[in-house]
């Protein structure tokens, strides 16, 4: 009989509609002995797991860290070691502003096995909820995930001017507490301030919000109505289909009008 070795999944899980996770995501989590979470996964996903299966939260909010990336590192190790099947799972895509190209990296190093199972990311998703194609025929032939938070606080050290003229569509993730920079940033690299950009809060969830304006208004509307994370930004010409695609039933649903 072959000793059974331990093997890591990391999962997306999708951006917050538990519909979305994929079939591959649902029968890695049927099997798992452990599961490690974030704090924007659906609980509902949890279910799919083994009525033994140990859960291990893992949830990171701004400034608050409950557990290290690096005690995460060492969990997934131990586990492994100890013969597991573990699943990491991620809100979104564990490749996309995850984290997950550094657990692979820790894995690899120790000589564990793992898999990556991609996940449908709220940079797409989202908007596709708020009514908003990120990419157009006659309004958008290219299309860029930017972080809106760095290492250090701000994403003072992204190449705002070439995101401001060299791509039509951006996807901005957690940059709502540094949208006044994000949108100074952009106006001093001579974008235009009549750009459309929304803000979608809780994208894809019962409680998405959608909130429309420019790069010279978005802020005080984002202020006014109190806009929090987890929120994506989408800045573009797209923006201005969110009213006449918008199909999904928002609780709220604000917008400013172009």
């Amino acid at each position: 009989m072959t000793d059974k070795k331990g093997k890591v999944y990391i999962v997306g899980a999708g951006p917050g509609d538990p519909e979305l996770i994929t079939i591959k995501a649902m029968k890695c989590l049927e099997q798992a002995d452990v599961i490690l979470y974030d704090r924007l996964v659906n609980p509902v996903l949890l279910s799919y797991g083994k009525a033994d299966t140990e859960l291990i939260y893992c949830g990171k909010e701004p400034g608050n860290h409950c557990v290290s990336q690096d005690s995460i590192h060492e969990i997934l190790l131990e586990k492994a070691k100890a013969c597991k099947t573990v699943v990491r799972l991620k809100g979104g895509d564990p490749y996309i502003f995850g984290r997950g190209g550094e657990e692979a990296e820790v894995l690899m190093q120790n000589g564990i096995e793992f898999e990556v199972v991609p996940g449908i990311t709220s940079g797409i998703a989202a908007p596709a909820y708020a009514g908003i194609p990120v990419t157009h025929r006659d309004l958008s032939r290219s299309f860029a995930m930017v972080t809106g938070h760095c290492l250090n606080g701000q994403p003072n050290n992204i190449r705002w001017e070439h995101l401001a003229h060299g791509v039509d569509t951006l996807a901005i993730y957690m940059g709502v507490k540094h949208l006044p920079f994000i949108c100074d940033q952009l106006l001093a690299c001579g974008k235009d301030s009549s750009t459309p950009i929304a803000v979608i809060e809780q994208g894809t969830t019962g409680n998405q919000r959608t909130v429309v304006g420019t790069l010279e208004t978005i802020v005080e509307v984002v202020t006014e109505k109190r806009m929090t994370n987890p929120a994506m930004i989408v800045i573009g010409e797209v923006v201005k289909l969110s009213d006449k695609l918008s199909w999904f039933p928002e609780k709220v649903k604000d917008e400013i009008l172009l």
